[in-house]
């Protein structure tokens, strides 16, 4: 069988180097003063950048918990840091006077004394290992367990037993990650660099309590599965008769819509399909995970569906776990997986499934020749399409489908998402863990002879340039709102480490705003109907200010912070000057940033504690919001 050509989706106008980018230089002297109104024209940063040494508060402790000879003890330090974020996130606590932060624990009569490494003003607080104060001085200090046990206990949630074991599931996992990587830091020499990226992210969300908890999968699953253990396995395979064959498409060929069941055919190459079938790729464990749901038994038992077992090449996952990467082919895959991931059991919803193909459809309709022309280095990684099974009633079987994504990288495209750019990892040749993001501005600051704190700021400057502002020209535009978190969002790097463009992923996350139902729907009739688009502006504005500003721009900057690579006061005005240049632009997120004294931000510890599935129910009850402080106006 031939290989799937790539899907005829209009690039864009040639891949942009740091040579189309002139050299930026943020107007003003950049200080933390430079807070609240823009300033006028001039003025460098590397003289105007202070020191971020002499200003982020820093505890007596010197050595980093993260760096700890025991896995074990390396991966603990880590989840004790993500459930302390969370926890002062979501009750809004206070910076301490001094290097401790007390907690106090009312439920349990006593509280965390936890020592403060660097306080964040935009959440990536670094802490060192708490203890119960009360205790004796010679008392060891508490485990992440512990530590998730007496937040449970205060929060009053209902699944405070369930977070408790899936803290302790993350952190074995990621003991095993640090371990690993420990000993093989670099990928194997043939990956290509995304992929690389995509297997680097091992310590997950940095503020979220269970970043690597997979609910269900054996230690042995784990290696074939993992992304962080350059895991590799070939797709299980079988054949849907087409009578229970559901699907869409606008995947063309040479001028040619090519139908999913096509696409899927060629993936499978030499695989022999009975007659009046089609194959289906699955993911190993969902494959024996559904041979025990009715439905599908039903399914297996009549005939309609074939089980033809694991066939042909290696996918690799990427770092959402269950879409799947294969260096050089064009498509990625997109597939179910019942474990519970985080918060969530991955499986595609159908909605879902329409939203691909149909963002696809809208974006060849003439919105992306629109947004190319303003934006060429920034696009979205398109879905244009599915192959599902339905029963003989019509009704849609979960967790048998595939979404058929193009792959728009090819071998030395460096496209990164930002959750792994910022992850702090083992790296290949130094001691210690750092992350990409640390590596790349100081090599940077090496090469050019400036400043790290300078080249932090430009390196900023150039991101929010490449891809926060495409992200706000298709909310004004097209009333867009992209679910731009870190993990969702790619940005392309030239050979040196720079921002030169950006993409966006997942066919989840797009907000159709209500007021721009009109105008979207004439330029895709029907737009909406099978995808559950439509979102009212408040809850729109709502996500957008969280997944672009919070998760994404604020987390960046709190990255740059933690890793004293800047000053976070600094970078904050940056911000509000891009911000403050983009207000006429049309999208409300400038304004909201700008102004709002308060925003509504995930908060993902009361999410769990609250047994929530983020995939499930409307989207404005998905899950858990809290009010946080606006580090943009405070």
């Amino acid at each position: 069988m031939n290989p799937i050509p790539a899907p005829e989706v209009p690039e864009a106008h040639g891949r942009p180097t740091a040579a189309h980018l002139p050299h930026v230089a943020v107007s003003g002297p950049l200080t933390a003063e430079a807070a609240t109104v823009p300033r006028q024209q001039g003025g460098s940063l590397d003289d105007e950048t202070p020191d971020p040494a002499r200003q982020l508060p820093t505890s007596p402790e010197t050595a980093d918990h993260l760096d700890h000879p025991d896995p074990r003890r390396a991966a603990d330090a880590a989840a004790i840091e993500n459930l302390l974020r969370c926890w002062v996130r979501e009750n809004n606590l206070a910076p301490p006077d001094g290097n401790t932060l007390r907690i106090p624990l009312h439920a349990s009569g006593t509280a965390l004394l936890v020592p403060v490494r660097y306080w964040s003003a935009t959440g990536w607080h670094r802490f060192g290992l708490p203890s119960l104060e009360s205790s004796p001085h010679d008392a060891t200090t508490t485990d992440a367990v512990t530590v998730a046990a007496l937040l449970g206990r205060e929060a009053g949630g209902a699944e405070g037993t369930d977070l408790v074991g899936r803290v302790a599931d993350s952190v074995q996992r990621t003991a095993q990650f640090i371990a690993h990587r420990r000993r093989l830091p670099a990928a194997p020499e043939a990956a290509d660099l995304f992929l690389s990226a995509e297997q680097s992210l091992l310590l997950g969300h940095p503020l979220h309590p269970t970043p690597k908890s997979r609910e269900g999968l054996s230690d042995a699953e784990s290696r074939l599965y993992s992304p962080e253990l350059y895991g590799a396995f070939p797709l299980h395979w079988l054949a849907v008769d087409r009578s229970v064959l559901a699907g869409d498409s606008a995947w063309t060929e040479r001028g040619r819509t090519l139908a999913a069941e096509q696409l899927t055919s060629r993936l499978a190459g030499d695989l022999q399909v009975p007659g009046d079938c089609a194959a289906l790729p699955l993911h190993p464990w969902q494959a024996r995970d559904l041979r025990h749901r009715p439905a599908v038994a039903a399914l297996l038992d009549a005939g309609l569906l074939h089980d033809l077992g694991p066939h042909g090449a290696d996918w690799h996952p990427t770092s959402s776990v269950r879409t799947v990467h294969r260096p050089g082919a064009p498509a990625m895959l997109k597939l179910s997986l019942g474990l519970r991931i985080t918060n969530s059991r991955r499986e595609n919803l159908r909605k879902e499934l329409h939203r691909g193909v149909e963002v696809h459809r809208l974006l060849r309709a003439g919105l992306a020749e629109q947004w190319r022309a303003a934006h060429p280095g920034f696009d979205i990684v398109r879905d244009p399409a599915w192959l599902a099974v339905d029963t003989p009633d019509g009704e849609p079987v979960p967790g048998l489908d595939v979404m058929l994504r193009h792959n728009p990288f090819h071998h030395g495209d460096d496209a990164v998402c930002i959750a792994a750019l910022t992850s702090p990892r083992p790296w290949p040749g130094r001691t210690g863990t750092h992350s990409r993001l640390s590596d790349t501005v100081e090599r940077l600051a090496a090469r050019t002879g400036r400043p790290v704190a300078a080249v932090a700021a430009e390196w900023l400057l150039r991101y929010l340039d490449q891809v926060v502002r495409p992200l706000l020209w298709l909310d004004a535009t097209a009333g867009i709102a992209l679910e731009a978190h870190q993990q969702n969002t790619l940005v392309l790097l030239d050979p040196e480490g720079w921002p030169v463009g950006g993409r966006y992923r997942d066919n989840q996350g797009y907000y159709f705003r209500q007021s721009h139902r009109d105008a979207l729907e004439r330029r895709l009739p029907g737009i909406g109907r099978d995808s559950d688009t439509f979102v009212s502006d408040d809850v729109t504005d709502e996500r957008f200010a969280y997944y672009l500003g919070i998760n994404n721009v604020l987390g960046l900057i709190g990255a740059f912070g933690a890793q004293r690579l800047a000053d976070e006061r600094v970078l904050l005005a940056a911000f509000r000057r891009f911000l403050a240049t983009h207000v006429r632009l049309g999208s409300p997120l400038p304004t909201l940033l700008l102004e709002a004294p308060t925003l509504r931000a995930k908060a993902n510890l009361l999410t769990r504690l609250h047994g929530l599935d983020e995939l499930v129910g409307p989207v404005d009850t998905q899950s858990v919001y809290v009010t946080i402080a606006n580090p943009l106006v405070s």
